[in-house]
C-alpha cells in the first residue's frame, strides 16, 4: 500500500491517553446525522482552562466563559440546516452536522479539524497520509466557521490538505483572501480591507486625524491593525498610539496590559477617538476598567463587537462616550426568532451547548439582566456541574432574542445555504445519499460558481472567495435609559461611500464632527501646515500662506501658488486676485500735466511761426536763416512734442515703435538745422582766414541736413527691423502689472541717443566759437546755452532712467524730452521774438547794418592794430632787406612809404572804416 496511515485517538480512557475525554464522540458538542455531513467550528467558550500543576501534559482541558452570541451562531447553523432539510432544495438528500467548540484556541480547533480529516466510517478516526487525496472521502464535506480569523487561518491550512471547503461567517482578516495560502477558504462577509477602509473614511469625514488603536495580539489583530494603518495613512489620519492586548484571557499579563492601555488613553488628552479591534470578552474587560477611570471618548467598534448586547448592557456604559461600529449586513430574523421560541422543546441529547445553556439558566436566573449575563460568562464547565445540583430548570425566551447579533446570524445562515447550493450542483446527476458520491475538492469547485438570493438580490463569491456585502454603520444610543444599537447608515463597499436613510440619520453623523480629535488645531483657509519635529504628519503648526500663495481649504499641506504672473495674493490669502494693469494713462494727473506742457510747446511753436511769418522780411528773420529753415526747425520741434503723446496711455506695438523713432529723427533734424545755422554764423563773423576756408568747405546746408538726418533714419530703420521695441509686462511690483515698452535693444537705443549727443556736441563747439557776436544779436551764445541745457538734461536722465521703474518710467523720458526741446526752442527763437516784438527799432536794415558795422569796425580795427604792431616788431628783422626805409617810414606789405607816423595811423583808421563798411554789407547779404 503506497501510503502511510496513522491513528489519532481522542477521548480514550486507558494507558497512554492524550485527551481527558471518555470517547471520541464526546468531543462533538452538537451533531445530527445526515446523508452529507457539514462540520462547524465556533468559539462558544471564550477561553480554555490551563492546569497550574506541573508537568503540563498534552491534554485538552475544559473551557470557560460561555458566549451567548456564538452559541446563537451555532443555533443559526442548525436552524439553516433544518430549513434546508425541510425544503426541496436538495431533493431528498439530508444534511447532517458536527459542531465543535474551539474555545477561541487554535490548539483545540486543530484537534477538531483533525477529526474532520479522518476517513469516513473509520471506527478509529484514522487520518490517512496520502500523496493524492482526490478519491479520499473524509468525515465531512465542508466546514462552517471558525469564529475568529486566527483560528480560521490555522484550520484552513489543515483543511487545504484535502481541499475541504471552509465557509466562515465571521473571520474577516484580509490575508484570508489570499487563494495561494488559503485555497479552500470562503466567507460570507467582506474582507477587513473594506472594514478598515470604511473606518478610515468615517474618521476622515468626521475631521479626526489623531486617534488611538487597541487590538488583540494575535494574527487577526495584527493584520487588522496593519490594514487600518495603510488606510489611515491614505486618508491623512495619524495613529497616536497602538496598544496590543494578549489574545487569551488566561494570559497572566492581560490585566496589566489593560491597565496600561487605559493609562495611555487617559494620558493622551488630544486623542478623543479610539479604534478597537478586539474580541467581545476583551472589550468587556477593557470597558469595565475604562468606566472606573471615567474615560469619555468616541469608540470605533470593529465587526467583532459592534453589535454585542452583552457589552451594550454594561452598567454605566453611557459614561464611556459615543460608540460607532461597523456590523455585517443583516437580513430577516423572523424565522430564526421563531426557532428560538421553540428551542426549549428540542432534545438536548445531541447538543451539549443547549444543555449547558439550560444549566446556566438554572444557576443564574435569579440575577438582573447584566449580572445574569456575567454569571453565564463566568461559569466554567466544572463549576457548572457542581452548581447545577438541586436547581430547577428554567427557560427564558427573551434572553436569547435580546442577544441576537443580526449580522453574524445572517452570515452564518448564508454560509450554510452557500454550501447547500454547491451540494445541489454536485447532486444533479449523482446519488448523493451515498457519501462517496463526490469528493470535497469537487464541492470546492462548485462553490466558486454558486449564486444565492439574499433579500431578492443575487450574491456570489468573488475571485478571492469573499462576499462583498455592505456594512451597517451602527450607533449606540441611549433610549429610555437603555443603550440601543441602531443603524445610522450603510457603507457601500463597491462605491466606498456612506448611504443615509433619512436626514435624521445624517444629522446623527454630522453630530459626530463636533468632537475634536486632532494633534493640532485645524489650519484655516489662508494657512498651511508646517511640520514640527514630531514624526507624525498630523502634528504641525499653522502658518500663513506667503505672498502670491493661497489656500482655500482647511488643513492644507501646502499653499497653492497663483497660477501665473498675472495674479497675486497677499499674505494669509484664500484666493488669488488679478493684478491691476498699470500704465501712464490719459487720466493720470501727471500725464495730464505733461500733456499740457507738450500742448503749450505746440502753441508756442505756432505762435513763433505766426510771428516769423508776419515779420518775414525783417533782418532778424532773415538772419535766422530765412523762413524755410525756421519752419523746418519749428516743425522738428513740433514732432518732438508730438512724440511725447506716444509715451502715454496703454502701450501698443505701434506706439513702442513710433515714439523713439519719431523723437530720434526729429531731434536729429532739429540739431542738424541748428548746426548749419552755427556754421553760417561762424562763417559770417569769422575773421580768421584759415577758419573761413574750412567753414566754406563744410558749409553745405542741404547735403549736411540730409546726411545728418539720414544717418539717424538708417539707425532707427535697422533698430526697428532687427531688434524692434515691443510691449512688455513688468512684474516687478507685487500687486500690479506694469505695461511698458521694451526698447528691444538698449544698444540701439544708446546709439540713437549717442548720435544726437554727437551732433549736439559738434553744434555746441561751433556755436561756442561764435559766442562773441553783437550783443543785440548773439544767436550763437543762445545756441550754446541751448546745447548745454540739452546735455545737462540727458546726463541727468541716464541714472534716473536706469533706477526708475513703474508706470511713471515713460514720464521720466517725457520730462527730459520736454526739457531739452523747450531749452533749444526757447534759446533759438525767444530772443528773436523778443527783438521782433519789443525792440522793433533794432529790427531794421539800417539798425542791423549799423550794429554789424560797429562790430566789424571794432573787429577790423583790432585786426589792423594787431597787424601794425606785428609789422613794427618785424621791421628790425627786415632792415637788411631795404636800406631806403627809415625809422619814420612805415612798411606796409613789404613796401616802404615815406610818411610820418601820425599820417600812417590816420590812414590805417580810414582803411579800417572802409573795410568795415564793405564787410558789413557782405555779412548782411550773407546772413
Amino acid at each position: 500500500m503506497a501510503f502511510i496511515s496513522f491513528l489519532i485517538l481522542c477521548f480514550v480512557i486507558g494507558t497512554d491517553i492524550v485527551f481527558s475525554c471518555q470517547n471520541t464522540d464526546d468531543f462533538v458538542d452538537a451533531s445530527s446525522p445526515g446523508d452529507i455531513v457539514i462540520g462547524g467550528l465556533f468559539a462558544v467558550h471564550s477561553e480554555m482552562l490551563h492546569p497550574e500543576e506541573l508537568p503540563i501534559k498534552p491534554v485538552i482541558q475544559n473551557c470557560a466563559g460561555f458566549e451567548i452570541q456564538i452559541f446563537l451562531q451555532t443555533l443559526a447553523m442548525i436552524h439553516a440546516i433544518e430549513m434546508i432539510n425541510n425544503s426541496t432544495l436538495l431533493s431528498g438528500v439530508t444534511l447532517g452536522y458536527e459542531i465543535y467548540d474551539t474555545c477561541a484556541e487554535v490548539t483545540k480547533a486543530m484537534a477538531s479539524a483533525l477529526r474532520f480529516l479522518s476517513k469516513l466510517n473509520s471506527s478509529e478516526d484514522v487520518v490517512e497520509f496520502k500523496c493524492n487525496y482526490s478519491d479520499y472521502v473524509p468525515r465531512i464535506k465542508a466546514v462552517t466557521g471558525a469564529s475568529y480569523s486566527e483560528v480560521s487561518m490555522a484550520v484552513s491550512r489543515l483543511l487545504a490538505l484535502q481541499l475541504i471547503p471552509q465557509v466562515s461567517p465571521a473571520s474577516s482578516a484580509e490575508i484570508l483572501s489570499d487563494k495561494i495560502r488559503f485555497p479552500s477558504f470562503f466567507r460570507t462577509i467582506p474582507s477587513d480591507f473594506h472594514q478598515t477602509r470604511a473606518m478610515a473614511h468615517l474618521i476622515c469625514e468626521s475631521g479626526w486625524n489623531w486617534i488611538g488603536v487597541i487590538a488583540t495580539d494575535d494574527d487577526n489583530g495584527r493584520f487588522a491593525l496593519e490594514s487600518f494603518g495603510v488606510q489611515a495613512m491614505a486618508n491623512n489620519v495619524c495613529i497616536a498610539f497602538k496598544e496590543m492586548l494578549p489574545a487569551y484571557l488566561s494570559d497572566n499579563t492581560f490585566h496589566t496590559k489593560v491597565d496600561h492601555a487605559i493609562e495611555k488613553i487617559v494620558k493622551e488628552t488630544r486623542v478623543n477617538v479610539i479604534v478597537v479591534f478586539m474580541r467581545q470578552f476583551h472589550v468587556l474587560k477593557l470597558f469595565k476598567k475604562a468606566i472606573e477611570r471615567n474615560v469619555n471618548k468616541i469608540w470605533i467598534a470593529s465587526d467583532n463587537w459592534s453589535a454585542a448586547v452583552k457589552i451594550s448592557t454594561i452598567p454605566n456604559i453611557r459614561q464611556l462616550g459615543t460608540i460607532v461600529g461597523f456590523g455585517f449586513k443583516s437580513g430577516d430574523m423572523s424565522t430564526f426568532q421563531d426557532f428560538l421560541r421553540n428551542l426549549h422543546e428540542k432534545s438536548t441529547g445531541n447538543n451539549k451547548f443547549l444543555r449547558e445553556y439550560i444549566m446556566l439558566l438554572s444557576v443564574c436566573a435569579h440575577l438582573e439582566y447584566h449580572d445574569f449575563q456575567t454569571c453565564i460568562s463566568n461559569q466554567s464547565q466544572d463549576d457548572l456541574l457542581q452548581n447545577v445540583e438541586n436547581k430547577h430548570q428554567i427557560w427564558r425566551d427573551d434572553f436569547l432574542n435580546a442577544n441576537i447579533e443580526p449580522g453574524f446570524i445572517h452570515s452564518t445562515i448564508l454560509a450554510v445555504y452557500a454550501i447547500a447550493h454547491a451540494i445541489k450542483g454536485q447532486c444533479k446527476d449523482r446519488n448523493c445519499k451515498d457519501p462517496s458520491a463526490f469528493a470535497p475538492w469537487e464541492l470546492l469547485e462548485e462553490l466558486k460558481k454558486v449564486t444565492i438570493l439574499d433579500d431578492d438580490k443575487e450574491i456570489k463569491f468573488d475571485s478571492n472567495g469573499d462576499m462583498s456585502t455592505s456594512y451597517d454603520v451602527l450607533l449606540w444610543k441611549e433610549i429610555d435609559g437603555h443603550m440601543e444599537i441602531t443603524t445610522m447608515a450603510e457603507y457601500d463597499t463597491e462605491k466606498g461611500d456612506f448611504i443615509f436613510g433619512d436626514e435624521e440619520k445624517k444629522k446623527e453623523f454630522m453630530d459626530l464632527k463636533k468632537v475634536q480629535s486632532t494633534c493640532s488645531q485645524h489650519c484655516r483657509p489662508g494657512q498651511m501646515k508646517k511640520v514640527t519635529e514630531s514624526p507624525h504628519t498630523c502634528c504641525y503648526e499653522c502658518v500663513y500662506c506667503p505672498e502670491n500663495h493661497y489656500s482655500n481649504q482647511t488643513d492644507m499641506d501646502y499653499c497653492y501658488r497663483c497660477n501665473n504672473k498675472t495674479y497675486w495674493a497677499p499674505v494669509n490669502s484664500t484666493t488669488c486676485y488679478r493684478k491691476t494693469i498699470h500704465f501712464l494713462s490719459w487720466t493720470d494727473w501727471f500725464a495730464i500735466f505733461l500733456l499740457l506742457l507738450s500742448t503749450f510747446g505746440v502753441v508756442l511753436i505756432l505762435s513763433i511761426s505766426v510771428i516769423f511769418t508776419k515779420n518775414l522780411n525783417t533782418p532778424v528773420v532773415k538772419a535766422s536763416g530765412g523762413l524755410t529753415v525756421c519752419y523746418i526747425i519749428l516743425f522738428s520741434h513740433f514732432l518732438i512734442f508730438l512724440s511725447t503723446v506716444f509715451f502715454i496711455d496703454e502701450p501698443t506695438e505701434f506706439k513702442c515703435k513710433t515714439r523713439q523713432a519719431l523723437f530720434g529723427i526729429s531731434f536729429a533734424l532739429c540739431i542738424s538745422c541748428i548746426l548749419i545755422k552755427s556754421l553760417k554764423i561762424l562763417l559770417a563773423f569769422s575773421f580768421d582766414p584759415k577758419l573761413q576756408n574750412f567753414l566754406k568747405c563744410v558749409y553745405k546746408p542741404i547735403p549736411t541736413v540730409v546726411t545728418c538726418t539720414g544717418i539717424q533714419v538708417i539707425i532707427c530703420t535697422f533698430w526697428l527691423i532687427f531688434r524692434t521695441p515691443f510691449v512688455k509686462q513688468n512684474f516687478s511690483i507685487p500687486r500690479a502689472i506694469i505695461l511698458e515698452c521694451h526698447e528691444g535693444s538698449m544698444v540701439a537705443f544708446g546709439i540713437m541717443l549717442g548720435y544726437i549727443a554727437a551732433l549736439a556736441f559738434i553744434c555746441f563747439i561751433f556755436a561756442f566759437k561764435g559766442r562773441k557776436l553783437p550783443e543785440n544779436y548773439n544767436e550763437a551764445k543762445f545756441i550754446t546755452f541751448g546745447m548745454l541745457i540739452y546735455f545737462i538734461a540727458w546726463i541727468v536722465f541716464i541714472p534716473v532712467y536706469a533706477t526708475t521703474f513703474g508706470k511713471y518710467l515713460p514720464a521720466v523720458e517725457i520730462i527730459v524730452v520736454l526739457i531739452s526741446n523747450y531749452g533749444i526752442l526757447c534759446c533759438t527763437f525767444l530772443p528773436k521774438c523778443y527783438i521782433i516784438i519789443y525792440k522793433q527799432e533794432t529790427n531794421t536794415k539800417s539798425a542791423f547794418l549799423k550794429m554789424i558795422y560797429t562790430y566789424s569796425s571794432k573787429s577790423v580795427g583790432s585786426v589792423a592794430v594787431s597787424q601794425i604792431s606785428l609789422d613794427s616788431k618785424s621791421s628790425s628783422s627786415r632792415a637788411t632787406v631795404s636800406d631806403s626805409c627809415k625809422s619814420e617810414k612805415i612798411s606796409v606789405n613789404g613796401n616802404c612809404h615815406s610818411q610820418a607816423p601820425g599820417q600812417t595811423l590816420i590812414k590805417g583808421k580810414v582803411l579800417a572804416k572802409n573795410t568795415a563798411r564793405t564787410m558789413a554789407r557782405k555779412r548782411l547779404s550773407s546772413i
